[in-house]
């Protein structure tokens, strides 16, 4: 079985691991991202189409657009619907999209021919979106008898919405995030997978206490409050503080195997609970500080996470960092939970389960 991913970009590694599980199972795999992730993984095959970048300069002006059109919030705004649906703010912004599809085809179906890309059994269209605006690309597999499931991420859905082309024929909707089930009528969930064999845990507290946090954006993960509260422990206790930010992304994980205490948000401004960021320290034996709701909370009821508010914070830390002994208990126990849910094989296993219930196997 041939199976294709076609991503905005490899984000967070995800679609390295996708691949490597079902290349595990026998089957090929491959994948296409539009441009450039900011950090070191893998691109696949990369179009490195124009008017779309990681860059923070294009996101900055992006953001300034959707300001104009939105509100203070611009583009974070979130949308209404069930699910919620992507239509241009205004005719320009109608007439862009227009261009730049018209634009990228040039090289697009180049590329189609070149890779062969009909050939596939299987595709994951992330973030979904595919090779257009217009939804053209996925509307043809469709035709063609495809097979086609959407993964969704967060913001595409939540502040997006959904390309109504490409949602009216995707089979099989899936996300990690919890509040995103709530936001489409037929989507399932699927915990992000993780290769969990790549860090060898280390379950010991070192002699003076390390917090981390690592946000790859300050507004979602709450650091304006989190940041302050650590430096104040960090003042007050004999702890240290590491902020894990703008660095190689080689970097940024061997400064976080150095630490002990993750702190991965509050606010739930970008979604609830935790992400890859904590999936990643979870694996490295780190204990995990994050805000869970209710709802997910019971929703993962095992969880090793220690739960907080952007009120509690400061509390919570100050009596963890005073106890080694539930901080040891907590990394084994953060260990032994990512290797349960979020190790790619047991992953991998969810998603066979779908496939089979669509008759895709």
């Amino acid at each position: 079985m041939r199976i294709l991913y076609i991503s905005p970009e490899n984000t967070v590694g995800t679609l390295s691991l996708w691949k490597k599980a079902h290349e595990q199972r026998g089957n090929q795999c491959d994948f296409i991202t539009l441009y450039q992730t900011r950090h070191d993984y893998d691109p696949g095959y990369c179009l490195n189409l124009p008017l779309i970048s990681a860059n923070a300069k294009y996101l900055k002006y992006r953001q300034h657009y959707y300001q104009l059109q939105k509100g203070a919030e611009g583009q974070l705004q979130e949308k209404e619907g069930y699910p919620p649906v992507w239509e241009p703010n205004s005719k320009m912004e109608e007439l862009y999209f227009c261009f730049r599809d018209w634009l990228w085809h040039f090289k697009i179906e180049k590329v189609i021919k070149q890779l062969d890309l009909f050939s596939y059994d299987i595709y994951h269209i992330e973030w979904g979106l595919g090779l257009y605006r217009d939804g053209r690309f996925v509307e043809e597999l469709a035709r063609r008898g495809k097979h086609i499931a959407c993964g969704y991420h967060g913001q595409d859905l939540r502040n997006r919405g959904v390309i109504k082309v490409i949602d009216q024929v995707s089979q099989l909707n899936v996300t990690g995030e919890l509040d995103l089930m709530e936001k489409h009528p037929d989507i399932k969930y699927l915990f992000l997978p993780f290769d969990t064999e790549q860090f060898k845990p280390n379950t010991e507290v070192s002699e003076k206490i390390k917090i981390c946090h690592s946000p790859t954006n300050r507004y979602f993960k709450g650091s304006d409050k989190i940041i302050p509260v650590c430096e104040q422990l960090a003042r007050e206790e004999e702890i240290e503080f590491v902020l894990i930010e703008n660095v190689p992304i080689t970097e940024a994980i061997k400064m976080k195997q150095s630490c002990d205490i993750l702190i991965d948000q509050v606010g739930n401004r970008g979604g609830w609970g935790y992400g890859m960021n904590s999936v990643e320290a979870l694996a490295m034996g780190l204990v995990c500080v994050t805000e869970l709701i209710p709802k997910y909370a019971d929703f993962i009821p095992d969880h090793p996470f220690v739960n907080v508010t952007a009120e509690t914070l400061y509390f919570t830390l100050k009596n963890l960092v005073k106890d080694k002994q539930l901080i040891r208990k907590h990394k084994q126990l953060s260990r032994d939970w990512v290797v349960q849910y979020h190790d790619l094989r047991n992953t991998a296993k969810v998603l066979y389960k779908y496939y089979e219930e669509l008759k895709w196997l």
